[in-house]
This record gives structure tokens, C-alpha cells and sequence, in this order.
């Protein structure tokens, strides 16, 4: 189903406001706005949502569960984006999404890293980039690792031959007033910036994946290197 030209142009002032924010909030901040990677969260939106945002420029696209990015990933294309992982990845899920994405935001336990790096070898990927999500909200809902378990599986990862520890995620609660949720971002950074000290990272900066519609700007203020934005940029969810 094509999309019609209205929802192209909307999609397209949409995604001009975002990097617009963007590009403010890093002039403000002393920042680069191409130290910041925007991430396209198309979870619920077609794959010919996904191939105007392409388009427009757009790279990278995130999706929350495999089931989903099945349907969409090999009708746009494995190739002609940058697929992200950004949901919880059940172990019965962790050979597709290994076959399907480029990134994983979600690792969140030893177990699963060391899956996901026995599946690489098995299919002969290179190399899988990781961050570690951790749980800083203590959300029934939500998923990811506890501060204390996380240099746990920081080892995990740093015994596996296929995995690349990229750097850290989180998914703080929602609050209307998006300041709030600042104390959250504040303390991914200081994680990221004890794991860099001890060179987890290796040579690489330690990415920072957070923020996402209501809160991306205070997660760029706080150091955010990777935001996660769905609504503002596709529109509310199909």
C-alpha cells in the first residue's frame, strides 16, 4: 500500500522539526549534532512508512520485537538501512534477531550474551555490536540489567569472541513533565563513564542510547549519543 502525498510531506516536516531539535539542543550543549545518531523507532508503522523516512535521509530504524521486524525488515531491505534492536530479545528469538539486525540495544544477562556470540559463530557473523541495557527505573514492566549485575555481564561480554560492546541503554519511567527524568540520564553517563575509565569500551567512546518523543532534547543535554524517536517522526502509532 503506497503512502499518499500528505502523509509524505507530514512525515517529512516531521522529521525536518526532530533534527532541527537536534541540531539546537547540541549548538546549545557545545556538541556536534552529528555526534548524535537519530534512530527512527518504527515499531507499528509499514515498511512503506519506513521507505519514505529512507528517502529523507533517514539511516537507521529501530524495531521493539522480532516478530515484527520479520514482516518489515526483508521487504525494505536488510541492507539499505541500519537495523536496531531496541525491545526486549527473548532467548528463542536470539537466531533472527542475530539474522536481522545490525545493533542489539537490549542485552540485558550473561546467558543471552553468550548465546547470541555461540549463534554468530554458528552462522559465521563477524562481529554483533551490543549495549547493555540497564534497569534504572525498576519498572515491572520493563526489562534490562540491575546496577549491581552489570559488570557481570560486562565479564559475560568481554568472553565472547563475536560480541562488540558497544556502550549502555536505558528505558526510564515516563513522566508528563519530561525533566524528571533527568536523574536517569545522569547516571547512565556515570556508568558509561566508569566502564570507559576501566576500558571496557576499548578504544571506542561508549555509546549512549536514550531518550526518545518527550525527552530526547535532556537526553542530549545529558550526553546521549544515540535517540530513539518514534512519534515525533512517524506520527502517532497504526
Amino acid at each position: 500500500m503506497s503512502v499518499g502525498t500528505s502523509s509524505i510531506t507530514a512525515l517529512s516536516e516531521r522529521l525536518e522539526n526532530v533534527r532541527s531539535r537536534i541540531g539546537s539542543c547540541a549548538q546549545r550543549c557545545n556538541r556536534s549534532p552529528d555526534d548524535i545518531t537519530l534512530v527512527g523507532v518504527s515499531k507499528t508503522h509499514p515498511a512503506e512508512a519506513i521507505r519514505e523516512a529512507i528517502s529523507l535521509g533517514l539511516t537507521d530504524f529501530g524495531e521493539n520485537r522480532v516478530q515484527e521486524a520479520e514482516t518489515k525488515i526483508p521487504v525494505v531491505g536488510r541492507k539499505i538501512a541500519k537495523w536496531h534492536l531496541i525491545g526486549h530479545l527473548q532467548a528463542n528469538k536470539a537466531r533472527r534477531a542475530v539474522e536481522l539486525f545490525d545493533v542489539i540495544h537490549s542485552l540485558d544477562s550473561a546467558s543471552l550474551a553468550l548465546r547470541l556470540d555461540r549463534i554468530c559463530e554458528e552462522i559465521s557473523r563477524e562481529s554483533l555490536p551490543v549495549l547493555v541495557q540497564v534497569d534504572l527505573g525498576h519498572e515491572a514492566t520493563k526489562t534490562g540489567v540491575d546496577e549491581a549485575e552489570l559488570w557481570k555481564v560486562i565479564t559475560a561480554v568481554e568472553r565472547c569472541h563475536r560480541l562488540q560492546l558497544i556502550g549502555l541503554m536505558t528505558l526510564p519511567p515516563f513522566f508528563e513533565k519530561a525533566e524528571r527524568v533527568r536523574p536517569y540520564f545522569c547516571r547512565l553517563r556515570e556508568l558509561r563513564d566508569e566502564l570507559q575509565t576501566s576500558g571496557a569500551f576499548g578504544d571506542r567512546r561508549g555509546e549512549l542510547s536514550m531518550g526518545m518523543t518527550n525527552d530526547f532534547e535532556i537526553a542530549i543535554e545529558e550526553g546521549a549519543t544515540i535517540v530513539r524517536v518514534g512519534t515525533a517522526i512517524f506520527g502517532e502509532r497504526g
